[in-house]
């Protein structure tokens, strides 16, 4: 098996400047990077002068964003809410993307409402919405990925299921980290966590892109501990060696999440150890990977 995609990752994670980000990249000598956030704002919500300036930085490094992590249905975004701010968000990065020349963008299903269960999540709104954001950038020649994150299609397979049913076209990005400390919500309660390969399994046809992170479920403390990819309970290997079996050739990202966690703003470390821990994190996988 050989990986003929590329590697790419969540560069905010080894610094929150743009310099820091492409310096780790070339660290690892990469090319790409998933952009999120930069200098403490996602892409698409940078001033116009600060776009231009990150515009011209990645130019002159020779770096290219291959996939924006959007912030676009998230789960800081309530299905009860209206949609016009998501709306906004994308109708801002479809001129940045195209700027860039980036293709994919990082989409999800709006936050899962904690007061209802699993079958009255409004799921008929959900889908409405979806499809135009589908049609949205469709129409600009850009591939939306819904992720399987803390959102309507994260609370497991056949729910990512019923999107892809309901929303014509509609691709994924698997996220192998998530599921570890998700509760599968198609199961009777106390719910279990998730299994990563079987809900891989269940939605791999449609898969076009990969976030890496991987981790074990801490129910004593009620939180995941992230590790090395390969070392938690993302099944990891299991999950790449399908891919590269089926000839995947797609961007394979990393999210180590183990020197900061984007969605605790208290886990925090110094700079030079967010450097590293997502270097050391990029090479870990592409060992992992020549293994294979």
């Amino acid at each position: 098996m050989e990986f003929k995609g590329i590697f790419t990752g969540f560069a905010d994670e080894a610094g929150a400047d743009l310099e820091t980000q492409i310096r780790a990249t070339q660290a690892l000598g990469w090319s790409c990077i998933e952009a999120r956030n930069i200098g403490g704002r996602n892409i698409h919500d940078l001033p116009e002068a600060e776009f231009d300036q990150a515009c011209g930085k990645l130019a002159d490094a020779g770096i290219r964003i291959n996939c924006f992590g959007s912030a676009i249905a998230n789960w800081g975004k309530q299905i009860t809410e209206p949609f016009d701010s998501s709306l906004a968000e994308a109708r801002r990065a479809i001129p940045r993307m195209q700027r860039l020349g980036t293709t994919l963008v990082r989409i999800m299903s709006f936050a899962v409402l904690k007061d209802r269960g699993p079958e009255e999540q409004m799921a008929e709104e959900r889908f409405q919405r979806l499809r135009e954001l589908q049609r949205l950038f469709g129409d600009a020649g850009i591939t939306p990925l819904h992720e399987n994150c803390m959102n309507y299609g994260g609370m497991g397979y056949t729910y990512t299921r019923r999107l892809l049913e309901n929303v014509p076209g509609l691709k994924l990005v698997f996220d192998t980290g998530n599921p570890v400390f998700s509760d599968d919500r198609g199961k009777s309660e106390p719910c279990p966590k998730q299994s990563s390969y079987s809900f891989y399994q269940q939605v791999r046809e449609h898969v076009a892109y990969i976030h890496i992170k991987d981790g074990i479920w801490d129910a004593a403390a009620g939180k995941a501990r992230f590790t090395m990819p390969g070392a938690g309970h993302g099944d990891v290997p299991e999950i790449l060696a399908d891919l590269l079996g089926r000839g995947y050739a797609g961007g394979i990202s990393i999210e180590p999440h183990l020197a900061v966690v984007f969605h605790d703003a208290t886990v925090q470390s110094e700079t030079a150890v967010r450097f590293r821990n997502y270097v050391d994190y990029g090479q870990h996988l592409e060992r992992l990977i020549a293994a294979l």
